[in-house]
This record gives structure tokens, C-alpha cells and sequence, in this order.
């Protein structure tokens, strides 16, 4: 009976217990081999230059315009743009917007426990919504600037969107985006009342049997 009590309360522990997770969606731009498309990130974009819908970013070459001055790209992250030709000259007339969006799914967690911390860069101003609410703003392409989230989360797929708009400028006017990921967290949903319920129905079984067989 004893070992029917102890393994019942290794079972509510292991059911109502929290871990600490990192948000897994959440990735740095360029993770993958420069000249390919960044497949983590979706972009759309409004340019008098260039019509995108939906497209893939593609991951800078470390040594090309204009990746310097920019920061210079690393292991960690790199920086994205919405064509091959990273160096390509945009919005000559108008200021453009190009929207990068992150998908991520917290189905399974708390959302209410969700958070996370990171640092950016944009040429030329940037945006950051987390579904659709501003949480932070900067500019700049040769430095970073941090941005961070710990509310306004929601169960199942969440999207981050980097607006970044890019100044008018006829020539020499690229436009990218580069974002570093430094800590994310969240905890495991808590069990629903029913699962309580059964587990220990359950138990009252197992305790009900051990005293059968006790009694023969």
C-alpha cells in the first residue's frame, strides 16, 4: 500500500510540475548558407521598386556590399534582404516597407509565462510588432539596438513582424534586416481539471486492489 501511495505522488508531481523551456520558433535571421533563402522568415513587402508577396529573404555574402558598413555578418546570425542582389538600390522615389515575419507555436505551453529578449539591426528603421502590438522601434544598420517580449502572447501559432522601412534615396540604397535571439522562455500548460480527475481515480483503484490483497 505504502508503494502504491509513494508511486501516486511521483505521478501528481510529475503531472502538475512546470519545466522551463526555450521558445524553439524563435530563430536568427541568416542561419543558413549565404546566397540561399532564409526559409524561417516569410517576406512580404510595399516598395515603389518592387512588388514581393510572400516571398523568401535571402541570406548576404559576408564580403559584399553592403555588408560593411553594416555590421559585419557572423556565426551567430546574418544579415537578410529581399533579393539575390543584396546590393540591389530600392525606393529611389518613396520610402518602402518590407515586412519580415516569424511564425512560432506555443501550443502545448503557458503562453502567459512566454517571453524572450533579443537585438536587431535595419537599414534603414524597423518595427516590431508580436501579434500586431508594437513592442519596440529603432534604426540603424551599424549598430544594435535591443527589443524583448514578456506579455501578449497567445496559445497555438504567435507572429513577430520586423517592419522595416527603407528611406528614399536614388542610388546606393539597399535595405536588410538582421535579428539575434539572446534568451527565450516558457512553461509547460498546466493540466486540464479532468486530468486531475482520472489520475486519481485511478489511484483510488490501485488502493482499492492492494487492500483486497491484503485482506486474502
Amino acid at each position: 500500500m505504502k508503494r502504491i501511495l509513494i508511486a501516486g505522488a511521483i505521478a501528481i508531481a510529475a503531472v502538475t510540475s512546470s519545466h522551463a523551456a526555450s521558445i524553439a520558433g524563435l530563430k536568427n535571421t541568416g542561419l543558413g548558407a549565404s546566397g540561399s533563402g532564409d526559409s524561417n522568415y516569410k517576406l512580404t513587402a510595399a516598395s515603389s521598386d518592387t512588388s514581393i508577396s510572400n516571398s523568401v529573404p535571402v541570406i548576404t555574402y559576408d564580403n559584399q556590399w553592403p555588408v560593411s558598413p553594416w555590421l559585419a555578418n557572423s556565426g551567430t546570425s546574418k544579415w537578410i534582404t529581399p533579393t539575390a542582389s543584396q546590393g540591389q538600390t530600392f525606393d529611389a522615389w518613396n520610402a518602402g516597407t518590407y515586412t519580415y515575419t516569424l511564425a512560432f507555436d506555443l501550443s502545448g505551453y503557458n503562453a502567459a509565462t512566454a517571453s524572450f529578449a533579443g537585438r536587431l539591426s535595419a537599414d534603414n528603421a524597423v518595427t516590431v510588432r508580436l501579434n500586431n502590438a508594437v513592442i519596440s522601434s529603432a534604426a540603424g544598420f551599424t549598430d544594435w539596438s535591443n527589443f524583448s517580449a514578456s506579455n501578449g502572447f497567445v496559445s497555438g501559432v504567435n507572429t513577430l513582424d520586423f517592419v522595416v522601412t527603407n528611406w528614399a534615396q536614388n542610388g546606393g540604397n539597399p535595405t536588410g534586416l538582421r535579428v539575434e535571439f539572446s534568451a527565450s522562455n516558457i512553461a509547460a500548460a498546466v493540466p486540464e481539471p479532468e486530468t486531475y480527475a482520472m489520475l486519481l481515480g485511478g489511484l483510488v483503484l490501485l488502493g482499492a486492489i492492494a487492500r483486497r490483497r491484503k485482506q486474502q
